[in-house]
């Protein structure tokens, strides 16, 4: 498995690199999907929303493994509460200085999995939500499929300008869950 062949030109280093230089607040970029044969899934109908909903879990699954450590990590609350919500300049850091920085971390891990995990689910192609999503669709509403297949960058794209807000409470809340 090769990631270099996963990188996509415009997605990969254009877009992002034209972002930084605009000093755009909004970063992102995007891979080559990663190719699969649906004929050797099992099950036909669910084996391509198990594929599709297997990136966000893993998403889910590291999340829960770092706030996991994060939880057991041995520095004391208040720390921790600051540290959670970014405010690591305001800790007095002492003898913890590498248990707050693993701390400071595995929270990051946390928060950018979570919010990867719940952008993936958005049920707008090329997104994996989109997958699933058309698993449980019948048959005689394939049009929206085909729809939402031939315009989802465009309909992602108005997502993310205009009803991006709505992800953010989402991704806090299960932060908050997981870090407590």
């Amino acid at each position: 498995m090769n990631p270099l062949k996963h990188l996509d030109l415009m997605g990969s280093f254009v877009i992002p690199l034209m972002l930084i230089i605009a000093r755009s607040p909004l970063l992102f970029g995007w891979a080559k999907p990663v190719p699969y044969n649906p004929y050797n899934l099992k099950n036909p109908k669910w084996g391509p929303a198990i594929v599709a909903a297997s990136g966000p879990a893993s998403n889910f699954l590291v999340a829960a493994i770092f706030a996991l450590v994060a939880y057991f990590l041995p520095i004391d609350s208040a720390a921790k509460a600051e540290t959670a919500l970014g405010a690591v300049s305001n800790i007095a850091v002492g003898g913890q200085g590498y248990l707050i920085s693993l701390y400071y971390f595995s929270a990051v891990v946390v928060w950018i999995n979570v919010f990867l995990g719940i952008f993936n689910l958005i049920p707008i192609p090329p997104l994996d939500g989109s997958k699933v999503l058309f698993t449980f669709l019948p048959y005689r509403l394939n049009n929206i499929q085909e729809f939402m297949e031939k315009y989802g960058f465009f309909i992602l794209l108005f997502f993310l300008l205009f009803l991006s807000d709505l992800l953010l409470p989402v991704v806090f809340f299960i932060y908050r869950i997981l870090l407590g």
